[in-house]
């Protein structure tokens, strides 16, 4: 007989509901206990991890364009969802010709349109690819975060979104029959294979001749190799391959404009500016209505110093696009520099608000701060303000663009804590001296003092009698003042100092100095007043101090503003010095200002 048991009444023969809780519990307790020790002792290098997942994604795509490289549709030279939407003939289904952007997009139409093979193989490829996309974009984000505000935060706080760039084609007809070959020796380039890469790119222009794409990555190549080896020689060759490629025959035209304008940018680079000048000219004449073009040609006019040139270049700019906010901050700049304060603020105002490439630089904040100063409108501590959150400045007062991080900041300095005392001593115990010198060279006729050429003064006069400039002394201007020369020679905090100054500065009655500030947070600045009457005030940030025979000291880097309202001349003596915290290495290699 079968004994069945009532399943109603008595034990089964599993295990109880209390036993089975208990199991659970150990086991969910040592998964806890597992994790832990995993996190602790560093069990697992989670990068490592990252790594072989990311090697796996670029692997399976290296093997995927292999595959479908033959139906690149658009001629980019691979096959990417710009070809996959050609080739599947997909639109947004509202009867407009809108391109799908996203692979969800594409998915969507695939599951509509096709069969259900094709939906399961494309989603495959979506989930295998998509993961580590985001882990790239993610990483992406946080070095963008690192380096500043996101390019997505509008100038007035609006979320913006930049226009979807469009793929360069750099394959013309034949280089897509040797893609293969140029996608290997790209490779080597990219992995830092330097001299290989260049190899490599050579054997391919010694069997195709005809190749404008193996003639730029032989540019590249070249161009990566005088980095490696800081030589100026090998860089030249690399100037003078972007420029073949133009010459090639039948080069795409986005390779040409690639390829010559990182010819114009090395160029630059080696202080060949008037030779950068011409070859944009060259390219801009090939491509007349590409504003990015004349937008670079505009930035080499102004780095040669020719404002004039430049400013026609960006009103060619403007007339061909209106809103192009790159020529706008250059054009604002060029009329600041003229003089024409009022006419350059809009212009500089509306192309840091368009938030286009190239826009974002501290000197246009500080330009448009400037000029609205200068206008007596308040606004301008706005701009410096998203300056200083830009990254752009240390803070709204200290506004310098040529600094080392870190160093310490304040307006005012004392004595003990800029440590500098025997020369602070020297120039206290001997102001008469230099005082009676100064006088003595103060004849007109004789034009020892230059008058101010930095567009500083609002109104008034205002001369310079220099001495040592850069870290490099003036001999002519010693042997007038030879005992004053003598007592600063034993210091090489201040002589050395290639980040500043000595200096007499005269300045007469009814002269106001614009608010503004230095160029940089590497060196203090010491007044001696030699002769100070009443009226005579200097401001930094916000206090206010002068006093005759003694030294006062503070950061020019901050903003600092002059008035001398007296009836006779105000005399200083102005002597830079190195920030005390700059290292003697920072000191030797800082480049001069």
């Amino acid at each position: 007989a079968v004994l069945i048991k009532n399943p109603c009444h008595g034990k089964s023969d599993g295990p109880s509901g209390s036993s089975f809780f208990t199991w659970f519990m150990i086991i969910a307790l040592l998964g806890v206990w597992t994790s832990v020790a995993v996190v602790w002792f560093d069990l697992v290098d989670y990068e490592d991890v990252l790594a072989k997942a990311k090697e796996f994604r670029y692997n399976l795509s290296e093997v995927l364009q292999g595959k479908l490289g033959v139906y690149d549709a658009d001629g980019d030279g691979d096959f990417d969802m710009e070809d996959a939407k050609v080739l599947l003939g997909l639109t947004k289904g509202d009867g407009n010709n809108d391109q799908i952007d996203t692979l969800e997009e594409v998915l969507d139409t695939i599951a509509e349109e096709t069969s259900d093979w094709a939906y399961g193989f494309f989603s495959f490829l979506f989930d295998v690819m998509t993961p580590f996309e985001i882990l790239e974009d993610e990483e992406n984000e946080a070095s963008k975060d690192v380096a500043g505000t996101s390019q997505n935060e509008g100038v007035q706080g609006k979320e913006t979104f930049p226009a979807k760039k469009k793929k360069p084609k750099l394959l013309n007809k034949f280089d897509k029959t040797i893609k293969a070959e140029l996608d290997a020796a790209e490779k080597l380039r990219k992995k830092g294979k330097t001299e290989e890469a260049l190899k490599a790119f050579n054997e391919l222009l010694s069997k195709y001749p005809q190749s404008p794409r193996a003639k730029y990555g032989k540019g590249q190549s070249e161009d990566d190799l005088a980095e490696k080896m800081r030589s100026n020689e090998m860089l030249q060759k690399a100037i003078n391959t972007y420029g073949e490629v133009a010459d090639m025959p039948n080069p795409t035209t986005d390779l040409v404009k690639i390829a010559v304008k990182r010819q114009a940018n090395r160029q630059q680079f080696l202080g060949h500016i008037k030779r950068s000048v011409v070859t944009l000219q060259k390219l801009t004449n090939r491509y007349p209505s590409d504003v990015s073009i004349k937008n670079e040609l505009g930035v080499s006019y102004l780095l040669l110093g020719d404002n004039n040139n430049a400013k026609r270049t960006y009103e060619e700019v403007l007339a061909l696009a209106p809103n192009d906010g790159f020529a706008k901050v250059h054009y604002g700049f060029i009329l600041k520099a003229a003089n024409q304060i009022a006419e350059s603020i809009p212009y500089l105002k509306e192309g840091l608000e368009s938030e286009d490439p190239g826009t974002d630089d501290g000197r246009f904040y500080f330009h448009l701060g400037d000029a609205l100063q200068r206008m007596g409108d308040k606004d301008a501590y706005k701009w410096y303000e998203l300056g200083h959150q830009r990254g752009h400045f240390a803070s709204v007062w200290q506004r310098s663009l040529y600094n080392v991080n870190g160093l310490k900041a304040q307006p005012w300095w004392t004595t003990r804590e800029i440590g500098y005392t025997d020369l602070v001593k020297t120039l206290e115990r001997n102001w008469k001296t230099i005082r009676d010198e100064g006088m003595s060279v103060m004849d007109q006729e004789k034009g020892f003092f230059l008058p101010e050429d930095e567009n500083l003064r609002e109104k008034g006069n205002w001369g310079q009698f220099t001495l040592w400039q850069q870290g490099r002394k003036n001999e002519n201007s010693c042997k007038h003042v030879p005992r004053t020369c003598a007592l600063l020679e034993k210091f090489p905090e201040s002589t050395g100092c290639k980040r500043g100054q000595v200096k007499y500065s005269i300045m007469q009655p009814g002269t106001h100095v614009w608010p503004h500030t230095g160029p940089t947070n590497c060196r203090l600045r010491m007044h001696l007043g030699l002769v100070i009457p009443k009226g005579c005030r200097i401001r930094c940030a916000n206090d206010t101090r002068s006093e005759e025979g003694k030294v006062v000291i503070f950061d020019d880097s901050f903003e600092h503003e002059v008035w001398q309202d007296a009836n006779s001349y105000r005399l200083i003596f102005i002597v830079d010095v190195w920030h005390p915290e700059l290292t003697p290495q920072q000191r030797r290699t800082l480049s001069p200002i």
